[in-house]
């Protein structure tokens, strides 16, 4: 069977999975890893095997870049502390934690080896906890928080997984050195992918082509990621950099026909590209065996399930005392960040899936030292990786609906109701661009007062029933009343532009407001 039969064959169990995990309402990372996990195990079955570069230079980029475009950058701003303890915080303490419970479980196994492996395994996924999060409804901030910390977490893990390789190659570490160098990496990664961004800003307000652009779109990443990790700093920090900043501009800069084809288009590329990664995974188990024949299986099941269970409890150790100790000792924090339900604390714990980046930087693993040596327990650290995905992924992402049901976790409709008053705040400014244009000449009174109608029926509805808004389409009729509905929703776009930009609505709130917005002008454009 050729590679392109077998990639053909693949996207199509991901298409069919993923309905299959939609129908028994399942988090699709699980069913897709469970599906090629029982595909390893068909017989002549061709290996496929999970390329490292073709995960870090081609996968990761895309992968990041539009869940920092569609990240809102007043709540990641906002949760900025909650988001750096998990992202930096968690991966630096569960590198450690893991490295000693390692090397406690298996003594032969290097100290710069345990480390190594604790860095590979201390990033969470955040694809398999929002693909629950998200159809379950819990408060805005949870999802603000798991997907702040997903953004940044796996630059520390791979900076600080070069460390520990460096530590076993060159058998020296200076804690000194490693400091400086992060800092480095981190801010050079964040300049760099700011400056991409900037260009990309400018070439954007100067075309009005969607496919060009859409083209352009999908090579950002690259652009950032790329040549960021040639100038050794962090290429995951760039993109990400790149896309918080083209995320905040975009509704200044783009057409609505761009937005509406890219917004599928990303949709489309990420969905597929999360699926391909996620069942390439459960195909990977055979080709690890197969490197440990001499072990016994038994101990390695133990392993795996020690350094599981650590993994697990390492997350919960640290996410409690980082919630409740800063405000025990700080009165300024407790007033401006409240303690927030201990219930909430609970889900953020519980969602520590591990995903693709630990199973790549793992396989990315020099098989040599320097002096010729095989690298030490690489095909038992790789083995405890695939192990730590597994359990995480099926354990936790399994019981993770049942958790927030049974804590009773429910969304707080932060955005629905910001969302409420901004359309309430669009409508009302367009509502006053019209009585002012009432009097000029060549409108017939006619148009007006049909579009006034339009917007005091918008108006209405929403006084009346803030959580169901009502249908928000016009009729589209003569050449006056469409430039003049269009010349309104103008308005509308420029208010709920200027209350984010005022921070008092975010990013989630203008976008849906703007997607309405772009289909009502579409609908007048005929695009």
């Amino acid at each position: 069977m050729h590679q392109s039969e077998i990639i053909v064959l693949l996207f199509a169990a991901v298409a069919g999975l993923a309905v299959v995990a939609r129908k028994l309402a399942l988090p699709y990372p699980v069913v897709l890893v469970l599906a090629g996990l029982a595909l390893s195990f068909i017989p002549h079955l061709p290996q496929v095997r999970l390329d490292p570069n073709l995960v870090f230079f081609f996968f990761l980029p895309p992968l990041i870049y539009p869940a920092a475009l569609f990240t809102s950058w007043r709540d990641f701003r906002r949760n900025l502390r909650p988001i750096l303890l998990l992202a930096i915080g968690l991966v630096l303490f569960t590198t450690i934690a893991i490295a000693c419970a390692a090397h406690s479980i298996a003594p032969s196994l290097p100290w710069a080896a345990a480390f190594a492996l604790g860095a590979i395994v201390s990033p969470p996924d955040a694809v398999a906890a929002t693909s629950v999060i998200r159809r379950l409804s819990v408060p805005h901030r949870i999802e603000t928080i798991l997907e702040g910390e997903s953004l940044v977490n796996d630059a520390t893990a791979l900076v600080a997984l070069q460390f520990a390789i460096a530590a076993l190659m060159t058998g020296t570490f200076s804690l000194g050195h490693a400091t400086l160098r992060f800092v480095w990496v981190a801010a050079g990664g964040i300049v760099f992918g700011l400056l991409v961004g900037a260009v990309m800003r400018w070439v954007h307000r100067h075309l009005d082509d969607p496919p060009v652009q859409i083209t352009i779109s999908l090579l950002t990443p690259f652009l950032a990621y790329l040549p960021a990790e040639r100038l050794h700093v962090s290429g995951v920090l760039a993109t990400v950099a790149a896309g918080i900043f083209l995320g905040w501009h975009s509704p200044l800069i783009v057409s609505a026909r761009y937005r509406l084809q890219a917004s599928a288009f990303w949709e489309m590329v990420v969905f597929l590209l999360n699926g391909f990664v996620f069942i390439t995974i459960g195909l990977q188990l055979p080709g690890i065996l197969r490197a440990l024949h001499a072990a016994s299986l038994l101990s390695l099941i133990r392993d795996a399930a020690l350094v599981s269970g650590a993994v697990i409890l390492v997350r919960i150790a640290w996410v409690v005392p980082a919630t409740y100790l800063p405000r025990l000792f700080s009165k300024k924090l407790r007033a401006r960040d409240p303690v927030p339900p201990w219930q909430h604390v609970t889900l953020v714990a519980w969602c520590g899936m591990r995903g693709v980046v630990s199973l790549a930087a793992a396989f990315a693993l020099p098989f040599a030292l320097n002096d010729g040596r095989a690298f030490p327990g690489r095909d038992y650290i790789l083995f405890l990786t695939f192990s730590v995905i597994l359990a995480t992924l099926v354990f936790q992402g399994l019981t993770l609906p049942t958790l927030i049901r049974k804590l009773g976790v429910r969304g707080d409709g932060a955005t629905d109701e910001e969302e409420r008053s901004a359309r309430f705040a669009a409508n009302t400014a367009a509502l006053a661009y019209i009585d002012n244009v009432s009097g000029r000449d060549g409108l017939s009174s006619d148009v007006i007062a049909r579009l006034r109608a339009e917007y005091d029926d918008r108006l209405e509805q929403l006084q009346r029933c803030a959580e169901n808004p009502g249908d928000r389409s016009g009729e589209i009729a003569t050449p006056q009343y469409q430039q003049l509905q269009y010349e309104a929703l103008r308005i509308e776009r420029d208010t709920i532009i200027r209350l984010r930009n005022d921070h008092v609505i975010n990013d989630d709130a203008l976008r849906r407001i703007q997607r309405d917005l772009d289909l009502a002008e579409a609908r007048l454009t005929g695009d």
